[in-house]
């Protein structure tokens, strides 16, 4: 179980030190075999009484005894998932990587194709809500691959074992798991078929349980509310998500500017918001040089700092933001958006020598990695711990910091 790997790790590095001493104390590496074998019965145990507690707690919330004992039937711990949570990409990956992963061609072509097949659903959905079907479309494909990749977790298991084991938390955790055995009582969605990500998202764009409860609506007309199955629903929820949010129609939601040198950093910052004639005012251009215009506020993002890509970015980012809470993930949607339109991505180097790398050039890496004879696994472009492990080793190879980061550098290595 991974929630013990600490306390193992710790096992094995006492176990380490003693075994290299001229005298081994045989009574205290017995004593820690013990523990290590005891712990697992232990902590299902804990499990135990912690669905206990939850039972009585739901039924306080209105979830019948039978609801929850249907939902919770045979389940156990996915210990895996605390490791997850300790390795958010949008916080931990360099923005860089996380926008060239999230916003290749690849994507922009899926997407294109997902909007034609579904052009009428998104189409009502602005209609409907006056939030433009690109920045929907930007979400759909950021948060699932347009359905690709909608997450394999049962919520259920996920939001329990978060709830009983989580470091942090724990009463967020608490509220969605209710809200998802809401769900389940309700009808809405088959439990069978209620999965998702790590942290409770499920879904074509990946709602959390108690965004379900408040925001989810009917897209296709059958009286139900299914994100998990409709493409309509989901689209249609999503565009209500971000109106409540308090998305303007009309409004852009941004765009990529030059600032002038003496620009003061200080300024930044998406809730730092200023009429666009004030940063007029100040040198700020569009990057072909072209005046700011338009009767609105709107805030500087650095998102690599000032020698980075600059943009403005106005109320309708604030929308696309709360949907995740990491500017980078809202980057991630409004540039997938525009790209959408036709729009070119972003024109400004990022400040690394080591350049990002796409899915393709990911794939392309782990091929070449698997033909020096490293095991990473399948080819998917998903750079996990195998790939990381391996590409270390290429990093000390050719004299870079051994950091597990798939960039150009690696790839240019590994081609030669």
């Amino acid at each position: 179980m991974r929630e013990l790997q600490p306390r193992f790790h710790k096992i094995n590095q006492i176990a380490c030190k003693v075994a290299g001493m001229k005298r081994i104390i045989v009574p205290a590496l017995l004593s820690l075999v013990a523990l290590a074998a005891a712990a697992p019965a232990s902590a299902q145990a804990d499990f135990r009484s912690c669905l206990s507690g939850l039972r009585s707690q739901a039924a306080a919330k209105g979830i019948s005894g039978q609801a929850f004992d249907a939902a919770t039937r045979g389940i156990t711990p996915d210990l895996t998932i605390l490791d997850l949570m300790s390795n958010q990409p949008e916080f931990k990956t360099p923005i860089w990587d996380y926008l060239a992963a999230l916003v290749d061609d690849e994507r922009v072509q899926d997407g294109k194709a997902a909007m034609r097949q579904w052009g009428q659903a998104l189409a009502a959905a602005e209609a409907r809500f006056g939030v433009d079907r690109h920045a929907i479309a930007g979400v759909w494909g950021v948060e699932s691959n347009f359905g690709k990749d909608i997450g394999g977790r049962p919520l259920v298991q996920s939001l329990t074992t978060l709830v009983c084991y989580a470091p942090r938390r724990n009463e967020y955790f608490k509220g969605e798991l209710m809200a998802t055995l809401k769900i389940v009582q309700d009808g809405d969605i088959n439990p069978a078929n209620l999965r998702g990500s790590w942290a409770g998202a499920f879904g074509h764009t990946q709602f959390m349980p108690s965004t379900f409860q408040r925001l989810a609506v009917d897209g296709d007309g059958d009286g139900r509310r299914d994100i998990m199955n409709s493409v309509p629903d989901a689209v249609h929820s999503t565009a209500n998500f971000l109106k409540r949010a308090g998305w303007v129609n009309g409004l852009p939601w941004g765009y990529e500017v030059r600032l002038p040198a003496n620009f003061n950093s200080k300024l930044a910052g998406r809730k730092n918001k200023k009429p666009l004639s004030t940063w007029a005012a100040m040198g700020v251009t569009r990057l072909d040089g072209r005046p700011l215009q338009g009767n609105y506020a709107a805030g500087i993002l650095i998102p690599a700092g000032i020698n980075g890509p600059a943009f403005v970015v106005t109320k309708n980012f604030d929308a696309v933001y709360s949907y995740n809470a990491a500017e980078s993930y809202g980057l991630a949607i409004a540039l997938l958006g525009d790209r959408l339109k036709g729009l070119p991505g972003i024109r400004t180097a990022w400040p690394t020598d080591d350049p990002p790398l796409s899915r393709a050039q990911r794939r392309e890496l782990q091929q070449l990695l698997t033909a020096r004879g490293y095991d990473v696994g399948e080819p998917d472009g998903k750079v996990g711990t195998k790939t990381r492990e391996a590409i270390k080793d290429v990093e000390r190879r050719i004299g870079l910091e051994p950091r597990g980061r798939p960039g150009g550098k690696v790839l240019e290595a590994l081609r030669g």
